[in-house]
């Protein structure tokens, strides 16, 4: 997922999209009853700096679809701490968009309820094949063994961020490629007010993707092989506590980031108060923030030791967005005809060069604009070293829950309270005894 994925479901659990209404939803303006409507509604997720800055790119691209069909579509960006929340009302109302995005690693939890259109052969075929896609984003669209819940928009990975002013006023001369590299680093650069490392304790679907892949380097799943929450392996809580303790005991981390949400770590990075980020394709991000691309650089996200690569030292989760349609819009016609418009060559390649993500239709790929320097890194590591969060229904569950046990310990290292393995240890068990029983 992209930007902040801070997916604060609250009291909302996806139990909720199990009883998903078939009746009403969608968009509506048909002048008969088999007439199709000539209005679709879209909830975008929030890729850009603000919601405004994602109107500015969307909106001329939905005027054009607008012209070319005579289907106009109402536009809302929906904000990351929101938009699980608000797709899982509309599951239960049936009274949701016609096409949505969804973070790509809630697909499988959405595609359990069933509120979604499958993405069958028939429909592939009518978007112009599933064969146009990489490899690696369909894998992030459903249950493997099932139609997809949806298909592929946005491809990211995350990868570290340095600011180049920052680094040489420390005297640091290259970025770090292992966590004992980063606290070496990190206190080298954390003085005088200023900090080494970014983070936003607050945005629950950004500590699941720090705390997975950290569990990946202690081969930790969080999930068994039959869909069973795992949360309190050793691999688990050596994962979390080493991503708190870049706060709790590295002291790279400033304590006011326990409170951090969407995108401020960010603001910090840009206004050189941080000099290095963990996040998805933030360039774009860096640009509306007023830096020159030759203020920062980008290397890959650190490992345990060595350098990255596949079923080694994973360093990222496989990130994205994926766009959806509900399966009771009343215009399926109008729906996939935007779909198509979306995932073409042409609007991929508009929409990715704006995100600073890459396209996942592979002609897309070949615009020599997401063979850059930075977007090198991204392309290098989703092909070799990331992985995809567990596909289970309960996903989305496991973002709030765990990433809430993170939030509460990054609070508690903030405050001055010790950060153990048996604090690590209970919060994730309170956690796991939240998730549904199987």
């Amino acid at each position: 997922m992209r930007r902040s994925r801070a997916a604060a479901v609250g009291a909302v659990t996806l139990s909720l999209v199990l009883t998903a209404a078939a009746c009403g939803g969608g968009s509506s303006g048909a002048g008969g009853s088999n007439e199709q409507p000539k209005t679709l509604t879209y909830w975008a997720s929030n890729q850009g700096a603000s919601i405004e800055v994602d109107k500015k790119v969307l909106q001329p691209e939905l005027d054009k679809f607008e012209k070319e069909t005579g289907i106009k579509v109402k536009l809302e960006v929906v904000p990351w701490a929101d938009l699980l929340n608000r797709i899982l009302t509309a599951t239960t109302s049936g009274q949701g968009p016609d096409v949505l995005n969804i973070g790509n690693t809630w697909s499988a939890s959405l595609q359990a309820g069933g509120a979604l259109l499958p993405w069958d052969a028939k429909n592939f075929d009518r978007i112009g094949g599933k064969d146009r896609f990489v490899e690696s984003a369909l894998g992030s669209t459903g249950v493997e063994g099932q139609d997809p819940a949806a298909v592929p928009l946005y491809s990211m990975a995350y990868a570290l961020y340095y600011n180049k002013k920052m680094f040489k006023d420390a005297g640091v001369t290259q970025p770090p490629a292992t966590w004992d590299e980063m606290t070496e680093t990190g206190k080298k650069l954390s003085k005088n007010g200023k900090w080494a490392l970014g983070a936003e304790g607050s945005n629950l679907s950004n500590n699941i993707h720090q705390v997975f892949v950290l569990g990946k380097q202690h081969g930790a799943d969080f999930f068994t092989p039959d869909g069973k929450a795992d949360f309190t392996s050793d691999g688990a809580v050596a994962a979390v506590k080493q991503y708190v303790d870049l706060m709790a005991k590295a002291r790279i981390v400033a304590p006011g980031n326990a409170e951090y949400a969407q995108n401020q770590s960010l603001s910090d990075f840009a206004t050189d108060k941080t000099a290095m980020v963990l996040w998805q394709t933030a360039s774009a991000t860096f640009k509306s923030q007023g830096m020159n691309e030759d203020e920062w650089g980008v290397a890959p996200a650190p490992v345990q030791s060595g350098k990255p690569g596949q079923g080694v030292s994973t360093n990222s989760m496989v990130a994205g967005i994926n766009m959806a349609v509900f399966r009771n819009t009343k215009n399926t016609d109008g729906a996939l005809k935007f779909v198509k418009f979306m995932t073409g060559e042409q609007e991929q390649k508009i929409l990715n060069k704006a995100y600073g993500s890459i396209p996942p239709v592979k002609a897309a790929q070949e615009d020599p604009a997401f063979n850059s320097p930075a977007l090198a890194v991204l392309r290098e590591t989703l092909s070799t070293s990331a992985a995809a969060l567990p596909q289970v229904p309960e996903e989305s569950q496991f973002e709030t829950v765990v990433g809430t046990a993170v939030k509460e310990l990054f609070a508690e290292a903030a405050a001055g309270k010790p950060v153990t393995e048996a604090s690590v240890r209970a919060k994730l068990d309170k956690a796991q005894q939240q998730m549904p029983k199987k």
